[in-house]
Formats: C-alpha cells, sequence, structure tokens
C-alpha cells in the first residue's frame, strides 16, 4: 500500500500547525505521524534539478531522490560505487569507464541505463544539445574536462577528459552528478526541477511553495527501501522559529542548530550530532571597484574583524577561526603553518590611512539565512561595528536566501563592496576553483564575485587539478593558500563545525562530512 495518503496527512497538518490528532478518541498532541520524518529546512529550495543548483540546503533533499554514478561512503569523502558497480581508469587518466548496475529504473518507470547517463551530462556540457536550455548549469564547471560520453553498451558508458583531472571521481559523487530521468526532462523541460524523477531511496510526492516538500519511500529501491514511509521537509527561514518547532514537536530533525539554543535540547527528549566538515565562512571583498580594489585596505579588514569574538561570542564556540580560504578538514591539502589574521584594530587604520580610504562607505550584503551561514545577521551586524571602529562606513543591505543569491553570484560589480558567503566543499580544488580563478568571474560563469585576479594562483590552482600525485597537489594548493592569504580577496572568519538535532525517537542518522543529509537508512520508533 503506498504511504501518500499518510503523506498527504503529515504535510497538511503539519505546514501549518504542530499539533497533529493521529487517531479518533485520543487527545490532541504535538507529535508527528509514525513513519514520517519531518526535517526543519533552513530556506525554500530553488530548484529539484540537481544539475542547476548550487545551495547545500537543496542538496539536502536531492540527495534522497536521486543516486550518482558513486557515493561518497558513509562517514567519507572516499568515492564508492552507486549506480555503477565499479569504473575503470586508463594508464593516461584520461578516460573512465564505468559499469553500470542492472534492472534499475527511475521513478518514473523509465530504464536507467548508458544512454541515460550520456544524456545528463550532455545536457549540462553540450550547448547544442536539445535540452540544454533546461539550465542554466551553474557547477558543470565540474566536468569541463569531459571531452566526451559515449554509451559502449546498456551497462557501460565511458567518459573521455581533455586531460588528467583529480577531483573527477569526487565531483561525479557529488549532487552535480545525481542522474536525472531523461523522459521526464523532455516531457516537463524547463519545469522538471518541479516534477523531479530520480533513482534513489525516496520519490517526489508533492512541493508547496514556502510550506514543504514530500517525498514517499521507494519499495522497489536497488539498495533496499527504506525504513521511512515518508519525509517532509519544511523550510522555517527564521532559527529561533526553526527552534520553536523542534521544541514544541513539530519537527523531528533540524539542521543548522542556531548557537545559542544548543542547550535547550541538552535533554533525554533529543539528540545532538557535530562533526567537522569542509566549510568556510567568508566575505567576499569587491577587488575590482571601490576601496577593497586596494589590497592594503583587504587586509585591514582582515584585522579590523575580531574574528575569536565572533566565534566566542556569536557563534558560541561552535566553529573555529579560519586561516584561509582551504578548510582544515582537508588534512593533506591544508597549510597548518597558516595563521589566521590577528585582530589588530590598530595596523587596520594605519593600512586604511595609508590608502587614502579613511570614512570609505562600502554596502555590504548580508542573508537572513541559507546554507552554511551562522548567524548571518548577528554576524553582519557585528562585522559593521568592527569596520566602523577602524573608520569605514558599512551599510547592511538584507536580502532572503535565494534572492541573496541572485544578487551576489553574478558578481558584486556596481551593487556592493562586500558579501557574506559559505562553502562546503567535497575537494581541495572546488572552492579556489570556482571562486578565486581570474577565469571563475561571473561573466565567464564562476562564483568569483569579487573578481579577484593573481596570475600565479590560477597556474597553481590549473597545475594542482591535473596532477595525480596527492603529494604535488598538496604542495600546490599550499602555496595557493599562502598568496590567497596575503591577497586577502576575502576576510577569512570561520570554519563551522555542522551540528544537528533530533528527537529520541530519530534512529540511524549521522551527520556527514559531504553535509549532505542522507536518510535512506534512518528510521523513527
Amino acid at each position: 500500500m503506498s504511504p501518500f495518503p499518510l503523506t498527504r496527512r503529515a504535510f497538511h497538518a503539519l505546514a501549518g500547525a504542530t499539533v497533529l490528532s493521529l487517531s479518533v478518541g485520543l487527545p490532541a498532541v504535538a507529535q508527528t505521524p509514525p513513519g514520517v520524518l519531518i526535517v526543519g529546512q533552513i530556506a525554500e529550495p530553488k530548484s529539484l534539478d540537481p544539475a542547476t543548483v548550487t545551495a547545500a540546503n537543496d542538496f539536502r533533499i536531492l540527495m534522497n531522490i536521486y543516486d550518482g554514478l558513486a557515493r561518497y561512503k558513509d562517514g567519507t569523502l572516499e568515492p564508492e560505487p552507486a549506480l555503477a558497480t565499479g569504473w575503470d581508469v586508463s594508464e593516461d587518466g584520461k578516460v573512465y569507464t564505468f559499469h553500470l548496475r542492472d534492472g534499475v529504473k527511475f521513478h518514473d518507470g523509465t530504464p536507467f541505463n548508458a544512454e541515460a547517463v550520456k544524456f545528463n551530462f550532455d545536457r549540462m556540457l553540450d550547448e547544442n544539445h536539445p535540452y540544454h536550455d533546461t539550465g542554466p548549469f551553474p557547477l558543470a564547471f565540474f566536468f569541463s574536462s569531459v571531452t566526451e560520453v559515449k554509451a559502449i553498451d546498456d551497462l557501460t558508458v565511458e567518459f573521455t577528459l581533455s586531460e588528467p583531472y583529480a577531483p573527477f571521481m569526487a565531483n561525479i559523487a557529488y549532487a552535480t552528478g545525481l542522474i536525472v530521468s531523461p523522459e521526464a526532462v523532455k516531457q516537463y523541460g524547463a519545469d522538471f526541477g518541479r516534477h523531479p524523477s530520480g533513482t534513489g531511496p525516496f520519490k517526489f510526492a508533492e512541493w508547496r511553495s514556502n510550506e514543504a516538500v514530500v517525498v514517499e519511500k521507494n519499495p522497489d529501491y536497488w539498495d533496499g527501501a527504506p525504513p521511512l514511509d515518508a519525509v517532509v521537509f519544511r523550510p522555517i527561514t527564521d532559527a529561533n522559529t526553526r527552534t520553536a518547532e523542534m521544541l514544541a514537536g513539530g519537527i523531528d530533525l533540524m539542521v543548522e542548530v542556531p548557537p545559542d539554543a544548543i542547550s535547550e535540547f541538552q535533554n533525554d527528549r533529543y539528540q545532538i550530532f557535530e562533526a567537522a566538515g569542509p566549510h568556510v565562512w567568508f566575505l567576499i571583498l569587491n577587488a575590482k571597484e571601490g576601496p577593497f580594489a586596494d589590497k592594503r585596505v583587504r587586509q585591514a579588514a582582515n584585522y579590523a574583524i575580531n574574528k575569536q569574538a565572533l566565534v566566542d561570542n556569536v557563534l558560541e564556540g561552535t566553529a573555529e577561526v579560519a586561516a584561509g580560504p582551504t578548510p582544515p578538514a582537508f588534512g593533506w591539502a591544508y597549510d597548518a603553518t597558516l595563521d589566521p589574521y590577528p585582530y589588530d584594530p590598530e595596523k587596520a587604520k594605519a593600512l586604511i590611512k595609508e590608502a587614502g580610504a579613511e570614512g570609505a562607505k562600502l554596502t555590504f550584503f548580508v542573508t537572513e539565512g541559507g546554507s552554511g551561514m551562522l548567524d548571518p545577521i548577528p554576524m553582519g551586524t557585528a562585522i559593521q561595528a568592527d569596520l566602523k571602529a577602524v573608520g569605514l562606513d558599512v551599510e547592511i543591505k538584507t536580502f532572503e536566501w535565494n534572492t541573496f543569491l541572485g544578487e551576489v553570484n553574478p558578481g558584486l560589480e556596481g551593487k556592493a563592496d562586500m558579501a557574506e558567503m559559505a562553502w562546503m566543499t567535497q575537494d581541495p580544488d572546488t572552492l579556489p576553483f570556482l571562486a578565486l580563478r581570474t577565469g571563475a568571474w561571473p561573466d565567464q560563469g564562476g562564483f568569483n564575485s569579487g573578481y579577484y585576479s593573481n596570475p600565479e594562483v590560477d597556474a597553481l590552482l590549473e597545475k594542482a587539478r591535473v596532477s595525480t600525485d596527492q603529494t604535488e597537489r598538496a604542495d600546490l594548493y599550499k602555496k595557493m593558500q599562502q598568496i590567497v592569504h596575503d591577497d586577502a580577496p576575502w576576510v577569512f572568519v570561520a570554519n563551522w563545525k555542522q551540528n544537528a538535532v533530533a528527537t529520541a525517537a530519530v534512529e540511524n542518522f549521522q551527520l556527514q562530512p559531504s553535509f549532505f543529509l542522507i536518510l535512506k537508512d534512518v528510521a523513527k520508533n
């Protein structure tokens, strides 16, 4: 029997209220239905088409609807087989041959095969593909080295790369590599993101804007049917409201718990989860125009902001001060000799004076909340005060998360001098390649919204991504970190220790270093 009637019942009851009476004769109690997990999300998803989105908030839903050729092994960032049972790599590192799982079907009943894989990657990478207009595909950068995808037979697909590319398998296992139903894309076109069809443990059931996304159990899942009947993802943007819903029993699981709310869940009704991950919270500085076009002013901002106070007081110890663009979770590629900019307002004032930027007026884009954004409004307000103390006049402009991304990702030129940002990544190549390279300026399809440019950084990143020697890659990334630290295109603020809270009824949940929300083995007693 399909759990969908229960799903609809749960959705309608919980979208607007936390109290649900489950059967006649029982008093109404603050509880969620058996077999249904209610998740408090930080924002409305932008789309349920994995090739078109960039935010961890969206990926937390998508990883439960879709599979990729590979996935991350539980608790790691190590790729393991998923829709592919295995793969071979040519000696020159330029040809990857994937052997596909037999008998898998998409949720719409159509077969998963090599042609479906080819369709997915061609849709992203080939401008002449008939469904390329269902984009844009902002993370197609991940597969820019792919020159051809060939279906050898139904269960064999071959990727040819222009050159060896070290992060290729990490990117295949990432959300951008999730495989969608070609027939569903053909049916819905640009609206596919509202009608998703994958091969994952849960099937899409319903999306009510600003209320909930509902998915139900896929009883035929190739890796075993999940214990849950359904999952309801509720967007609750305000952190205090999300906390109140959790305490009232309206949701079973919430991510990104506000630091000042952790203590409210330290009792036997709840489980608190914490884990390190590859995360960095930073301020993008407009290096193309305005005061931050001068490196001295960018460095001054790094000295002016009391990052330890932000970590201790605003974030209440749930993060560590960041030293540079690479998170310490990438141990092998992280430069542990790099020290964070110390809090030194007098040095900041001297640099600002030297640059002739005293009294400069700055526009600062701040979001109300979003993926990994760490109390962004209190953080922004504290940063504004620190910069004012060294003579910079900062005006804050606040936006809802998806609106914020729409303002920041196309670039800050002509709009703002600085903006908050957070990234959670799966490989040390990802963030600097997509957000610090000259070739990643927004007009070239990247996320270098502050227009930073250094040819030496470009060369190091290009060399690191084609090296198959991890020791060499590590050395290149460490050199990049030293240069970027000095150039200060960002204010390096914090590396977050991700968290979540669940009720005592939730079983088999754990946080992942990928920051994905993997629910296929989760149960609720």
